[in-house]
């Protein structure tokens, strides 16, 4: 049975005008898929966020609703433009433009996982690729939006919380010697993407539990917090990195021993940060 674009879980009753979402943590690999492919099952999950929606499933306890992705980032990539179309996948497609990241093989059906391995031996027919953002793209942005417009009929704002993961060596070029090294990373497109009080009251969330930050670096935030971004308008994205290696086994791609004791101090996280949404007049834009 092949499940849903996507996973909605809603609090019993909605208080916050936050929403967290998870769109790379999808793990359905449709097995036609997996035979195309030239890597290894493991290989072709090295691109996944494996466990952050397990990571966030307390979420709606705190009255915000959770949409994680199904589908897995190799598949699809739901934190790319619908039109970022790889010609070097895709058959008989011409890019208008050069787009740095479809250049790379990341474009929204990604020609290659992490560390630039090919997915695939040969190209797509270009009604496949279509396929994949009809039936798993767009139902997810879909609904994004619309949780984002609930968030700001009831709540006066919406907050986005885009949660992601990272492998712990992302952090290698942005750590200074002699200091501490970051162990998340929140991007904001630099201020465009969220007002600085968001952004400043999410920091203070992981500070206070003893987690590290960083702004923007090397992760400002990609598709999603440059559409959904909207400060002005009162819709805030905050996109958050985590480095991987604070609860699972990177090679393995398991949970390590840490994962319950890791998601406990998150949770507590989370919960400070829906509560950021019950507070407009204290975080209106600025």
């Amino acid at each position: 049975m092949t499940p849903g674009p996507y996973r909605l879980t809603l609090p019993e009753r909605r208080t916050t005008g936050v929403v967290f979402a998870s769109p790379h943590s999808g793990s359905h690999y449709p097995r036609d898929f997996l035979a195309r492919s030239v890597l290894s099952e493991k290989a072709i999950r090295s691109s996944e966020d494996a466990f952050v929606d397990v990571l966030l499933e307390r979420v709606p306890g705190f009255g915000a609703p959770l949409l994680a992705a199904v589908a897995p980032r190799a598949f699809v990539d739901l934190n790319r433009a619908s039109d970022e179309l790889d010609p070097a996948l895709v058959e008989g497609f011409r890019a208008p433009a050069h787009n740095p990241r479809v250049a790379s093989g990341l474009g929204v059906v990604p020609r290659v996982v992490s560390g630039g391995r090919a997915i695939y031996s040969g190209k797509l027919p270009l009604h496949e690729v279509r396929s994949r953002i009809s039936d798993w793209w767009h139902p997810y942005h879909d609904r994004l939006q619309i949780l984002l417009d609930e968030s700001r009929m009831r709540f006066g704002q919406a907050i986005l919380i885009d949660v992601h993961s990272m492998p712990h060596e992302a952090m290698d070029s942005v750590t200074v010697p002699g200091r501490p090294r970051p162990e998340v990373v929140l991007g904001d497109r630099y201020g465009a993407s969220a007002s600085a009080a968001v952004v400043e009251a999410v920091d203070a969330a992981f500070a206070r539990a003893g987690l590290r930050t960083v702004r923007n670096a090397p992760f400002a935030g990609a598709y999603i917090a440059q559409t959904y971004g909207r400060p002005a308008r009162g819709q805030h994205v905050v996109q958050v990195e985590i480095d991987r290696s604070l609860y699972m086994n990177e090679a393995e791609i398991r949970p390590n021993g840490n994962f319950a004791g890791f998601q406990r101090i998150l949770s507590g996280i989370l919960a400070e940060i829906a509560a950021i949404g019950q507070a407009k007049d204290r975080l209106a834009a600025e």
